[in-house]
């Protein structure tokens, strides 16, 4: 088993902002993993009683054992803003550290062993420096062999992954088994495990929560961990992003949830799971009381595609539209309910049913179709190679269209909705950069209305990689004069006199650094 590191990295962590998504398939689950997920009750329970002055005490005391801190080690030498868009609400995502430490490494340097490059023994640069980068996140043991639920994007990048337990100084490595950016899930297990046995987390039925009712989260916000936090279901079924398109439905919560809090478990006051806490909506990236969760009902419904490593969606192929509520009479509709089909996918499984643009749904499956969100949930859920009745209405005539419905390839999807991203080299700096997209603000997490440039690429050994400038930063002004984009950042850099030296203002999170970089002769 790995020890603890004798110099502790204070991390904070991964909060998601960006949050996601769509609902999960809720296949049937194999025997291994539910012989030892503790499922809800029976759908009769009663979770009402009474709160006395012990009541969140005592679920602290039986639960906070089965929540772990998650660490991890990510690696970044160049920040590809293709990779920012995630979504149109604008939420902002941390998945770099917080400033603090950031700023700390960049001036004085991380812990032995932390900054790693790869030079050989005699000192020469065999590559491009990558600069590794700690951070933290929450998860919760779910069975008793060693298998933890915690967000995707906690560790999407990681190059390591360790766990720690309550009370326990040893961190233990974990592995990823499977992971799903739609729900922002990821599902853990321990490489190495502690000598004893674990707790693991009873699952409630989200379904039955309602608005004003209790809930306690436990995570590490900040870094600081195993920390409790209570407050109220403050609404249900909040439609979420976190890939173009596609939505989840989410719990929403006052209980303060904070970066750090990312993966850790929402409980019911009968100390059952019923979410996953993954995002946060505010400006600071800080606890403004609007919190957001996982339902455990969604979770419960992927845990053993997860385990398996590859959650499987149906998709059929087209774009849709809400059907608007003062023209559904000119669509030959009787009440402004289904959803008008905007384009279709060439090949795509609509196309090879007959279904056209202009089209409107208003069946599926031998359901009314009441809008998108309801159609898209569906389909998402419906296992690749099912055959389907959809009925359409065209040209003001109802008809009936067997689509098969096709396998839902995210990574294609999200590449033909992210429209590549302008890069401008710069000439005596050894930058690259790219326009500060909402995505990548969010992305970067960098405060609301900033604008600037972002700095994609840092070459080895170069003047910026020299007066500090880094992958991820956002330029917001060069010699005193603001930017708002590549371009004039870019042209601002090319005015620099050679051997000169430029002063640039750069945002990092919600600090910001002044630099000094020394153009190239």
């Amino acid at each position: 088993m790995s020890r603890s590191r004798t110099t502790l990295v204070s991390a904070v962590a991964l909060a998601a902002m960006v949050v996601g998504m769509a609902i999960g398939s809720h296949f049937a689950l194999t025997p291994t993993l539910t012989a030892s997920v503790e499922r809800p009750a029976s759908a009769g329970a009663i979770l009402d009683g009474t709160l006395t002055a012990t009541t969140f005490r005592d679920i602290a005391e039986a639960q906070t054992d089965m929540v772990v801190t998650v660490w991890t080690e990510q690696s970044r030498s160049r920040v590809d803003v293709n990779d920012f868009f995630r979504g149109e609400e604008f939420f902002r995502r941390g998945d770099e550290l917080f400033g603090g430490d950031e700023l700390f490494r960049r001036f004085f340097g991380g812990p032995p062993g932390f900054d790693r490059d790869r030079s050989g023994e005699d000192g020469e640069d065999r590559g491009e420096r990558s600069t590794p980068l700690a951070a933290t996140g929450t998860g919760f043991v779910v069975d008793g062999d060693g298998l933890i639920l915690t967000n995707n994007h906690v560790v999407e990048n990681a190059t390591g992954i360790e766990v720690q337990f309550f009370g326990d100084d040893e961190r233990y490595e974990a592995r990823v088994l499977g992971r799903d950016a739609l729900t922002d899930s990821a599902l853990l297990e321990l490489v190495e495990r502690p000598d004893r046995k674990l707790s693991a987390a009873r699952f409630g039925d989200s379904g039955r929560m309602e608005p004003g009712d209790w809930v306690v989260a436990i995570g590490a916000p900040f870094g600081l961990h195993h920390t409790v936090t209570v407050g109220v279901v403050s609404a249900l079924s909040r439609p979420m992003r976190s890939v173009p398109g596609r939505t989840n439905e989410m719990l929403q919560t006052d209980a303060a949830i904070n970066p750090g809090n990312s993966g850790g478990p929402l409980l019911n006051i009968a100390g059952e799971v019923i979410g996953m806490n993954t995002a946060i909506m505010s400006n600071q990236a800080s606890n403004a009381g609007v919190g957001f969760a996982v339902p455990s009902n969604t979770l419960l419904g992927l845990l053993d595609e997860l385990r398996g490593g590859n959650v499987t969606r149906g998709v059929m192929g087209v774009q849709i539209t809400d059907v608007p509520a003062d023209a559904y009479q000119v669509l030959g509709l009787d009440a402004p309910r289904g959803v008008i089909v905007s384009t279709v996918a060439p090949d795509g499984p609509a196309e090879a049913a007959g279904l056209a643009p202009g089209d409107v749904i208003v069946g599926y499956a031998g359901e009314p179709v009441e809008d998108a969100r309801d159609l898209q949930g569906r389909v998402v859920t419906t296992r690749p190679g099912t055959r389907v009745d959809v009925d359409i209405i065209r040209d003001g005539r109802r008809s009936n269209l067997d689509v098969t419905i096709g396998r839902l390839d995210l990574d294609a999807e999200g590449r033909s909705a992210a429209p590549a991203a302008a890069t401008e080299p710069t000439v005596g700096f050894g930058i690259t950069l790219q326009d500060l997209t909402p995505q990548a603000m969010r992305r970067l997490d960098v405060p609301a209305g900033t604008a600037g440039a972002v700095v994609a690429e840092v070459e080895a050994g170069s003047a910026a990689a020299a007066g500090g400038l880094q992958p991820g930063d956002v330029v917001l002004s060069v010699n005193r004069v603001e930017v708002a984009s590549a371009a004039e950042a870019a042209a601002s850099l090319e005015a620099v006199e050679a051997g000169a030296a430029a002063f640039i203002l750069v945002q990092l999170r919600d600090a910001r650094l002044f630099l000094q970089v020394r153009k190239e002769r």
